[in-house]
This record gives structure tokens, sequence and C-alpha cells, in this order.
């Protein structure tokens, strides 16, 4: 299977009719699927998820770009975040049998089209990049659609598609391929903007791969420090949670939650309930479900919306479970003694390896939480127990 994810960015976040729209034009392509429709009122912006065989995610993403500068006016549009185009951001993302080139390959195909056929001037970024000052999506969007049409008489700004003229509805679009990143908002005990831009400024400075800045969301009636994940490895939603709650704190101001937009990968949701899981003394080689709950309360995820990990998890919404590990262990059992030859002797197996992974994850993590249990013996029970539960995950899904 070959899989790309599209996370495109529409400067439209108030009008349902022009979001469904967008999402009904995806929707009608075969081979690409919707995942998810993030709307914001306040930053008058919708994110949209998608993904697809290559050839697919490329006939979504022009049908989805057409109809935004069909339906969307720059000229009438208003929002907290930057932007400069209609489809203000359209990022191709590697998911399976994929590489970050073939990516690369479909942005510029999507570029070239989008420059054609529409007249809209494009830029490429990030991996996609023609040269290195285009390849942070900042600096190719500094200046936003207000100062656009001088932008684009400056001949170091010329587009890499499409002509270096003022689109006065559509703006410009930036397209290009990247890694995942996600998008996380932390909130704030206060609605001036002016604090969160303070916050956002030292998060800035802490040197991780965070984009920060802090805006107000008047639907939600507090002020948020707005960042871009850009590398889930190296500083995950747990870090940028606990920096914001540091420096809020030094400030006098509190955190009090915070929103993810869009989809995020399992493990980072993983990872930061593990990090809370340690602090709290605990041993981070809990069942999954049990992680993911533990970073939903600690990260206050559910503050100004709902958060369902069925549906923002993008594992979960690309993976159907399979129906033989989801049979309750009774029916697994009639099933499996019946004269249909499957389940067999390797379900079983898989079972009964199952079992014995949770097992050791039990034992690994009581000997790491004893109260008279040394450092360094803690440290390697939890990676034992954590180790275990994976190993438990593996067997029972196949």
């Amino acid at each position: 299977m070959r899989l790309v994810e599209c996370v495109p960015n529409f400067s439209e976040g108030r009008n349902r009719e022009t979001i469904d729209a967008i999402a009904a034009a995806i929707a009608g392509v075969e081979g690409a699927t919707l995942l998810d429709v993030d709307p914001g009122a306040g930053a008058n912006r919708t994110v949209v998820t998608f993904v697809g065989d290559p050839e697919a995610a490329l006939e979504a993403g022009f049908r989805a770009i057409r109809t935004a500068a069909e339906r969307i006016d720059m000229r009438q549009h208003r929002g907290e975040h930057p932007r400069m185009g209609a489809t203000d951001v359209f990022p191709f993302v590697p998911v399976a049998g994929v590489t970050m080139a073939d990516c690369v390959a479909l942005a510029r195909r999507l570029g070239e089209r989008v420059g054609k056929e529409l007249g809209i001037p494009v830029y490429l970024y990030e991996h996609a990049a023609t040269r290195p000052e285009r390849r942070s999506l900042a600096d190719v969007r500094a200046g936003e659609y207000e100062g656009l049409a001088a932008k684009l008489r400056d001949p170091a700004w010329k587009p890499d598609y499409g002509p270096a003229k003022f689109h006065a509805r559509s703006g410009a679009t930036v397209i290009g391929a990247r890694k995942f990143l996600a998008a996380y908002n932390v909130n704030l005990n206060t609605a001036e903007r002016r604090y969160a831009v303070r916050v956002a400024k030292r998060v800035r400075e802490l040197g991780l791969p965070i984009r920060a800045i802090g805006w107000v969301i008047p639907e939600y009636r507090c002020a948020q420090v707005s960042m871009n994940l850009v590398d889930l490895d190296a500083a995950g939603l747990h870090d940028a949670f606990d920096a914001c709650e540091r420096i809020a704190g030094e400030m006098g101001l509190r955190v009090t939650g915070s929103e993810l937009v869009g989809l995020v990968p399992e493990r980072a949701l993983l990872d930061a309930g593990r990090h809370y899981l340690r602090r709290m003394g605990r041993s981070p080689g809990a069942p999954h479900e049990e992680l993911v709950e533990t970073a939903i309360r600690t990260l206050g995820l559910c503050e100004v919306a709902a958060f369902d990990p069925e549906q923002r998890i993008i594992e979960r919404r690309l993976l159907r479970a399979d129906r033989l590990a989801a049979l309750p262990l009774e029916r697994f059992l009639a099933r499996l003694g019946s004269v249909a030859p499957a389940p067999g002797g390797g379900s079983a197996a898989a079972l009964a390896a199952s079992c014995g992974a949770a097992l050791a994850a039990m034992v690994a993590g009581l000997t790491g939480e004893r109260k008279d249990a040394a450092p360094g013996l803690r440290e390697e029970m939890g990676a034992l127990a954590v180790a275990a539960q994976e190993a438990a995950r593996s067997a029972l899904r196949g």
C-alpha cells in the first residue's frame, strides 16, 4: 500500500457551505479518504486532513484548491492566523510506501498545475523548496496577504509556479513536502494577547523545533500559545505543554488546558502519557489506553472542545481493528472451538504470547513502582514494562 497524507489549510473557518464544498471536492476523488475537517472561527481557518495513493492525493488536492479559489475571496478575509492565500498552505506527508522524494515530486506537479490552470502564484517550501530562503513556511509567508502585491514585484520572490502577478481574490499558495507536524495550542488563564505573545517568544528562545506565536481566540475566551511541533521525536506535546506551563508560571499566569488541531500520531499521546506517569512515580509500561487517557487528562485536551481519541488519532482512523482481536474472549474461544478453519493454532498462539507479554509488563511495572526500588532498577523495569506492552500489542494484532 502507498499512502500520502495531505493537510491543507484553507482561509475560511466560518462559512460552513464553503468548508463543506472543499471537503466534498476531496471526498469525491476515488482513492482519497477524507479523515478530518477542523474549522476554527477565531482563526477563520480550516485544517483538512486526507490520505490517498499518490495520484489520488494529487487530484484531490487540485480539486480542493480549485474549489477554495472559486469560493473564498481573500479581500474579505479577517482572522487571527497568518495567511497569504485562499488555500494558504498544502503539505504532502509520506505515510506508507512513499518517500520524501516522492512527496517533493507531488508538490512540484501540483504547484505547476495550480499555477498554469488557476493562475495562482505558488511557492514551494520545506523539502520541496527550490532555494534555502524558501524552506521555512514563516519566511515564505512573511508580509502575509496584505504584503503580497509588493512581494511579487520583488524579483527575489518570483513564484516557483504561476504568474508573478497579484491575484487579489486567491492570494498565493504555498505547497511543499514535510514530515508530520502537530498543530498544538496551549490555553492561558487570560484573554490578553500580550501575555500569550510573551510566552510564545520565550518558547521560541528555548531552541526546540517548535514554532510559536501568541493570539486570542474570542470563541474560547482565552489567549493561546499557538505552536507547530515540527519534530515530535525532539519535542513532543508534553515538552511544549511543560515549557508553556513553566514560563507562564514565572509570569504569574496559569496554563488551563490545550488543544490539538487536526489529527495526531498515536505515539505523540503515548509518549506524553509515559512522561506524566514517570513524573507520578508510576511505571511507564501501562496499556496504551491508559497512556492515552493520562495524556488527554494531563494536557487538558478536552477544555475547549471534546477530544475523541478514536477520531483524532491517525492510526485509528486509517486502520480498522482486526475483527478477531476485537472479539470478546468468550466469543473468541467459541470460534476457536468450532469447526471453522479460522481462528486456529496461530491465533491461539498469538493470544498466549500476548497474555505472557502482558504478565511480564505487570511484573516489571509492580517491581519498578516499589517504594524501596533503587532509581536504576526503577528505570530498567520501566523500560522492560514498555517493551512488554509493545510485544503484547504486536502479538495480538499479528
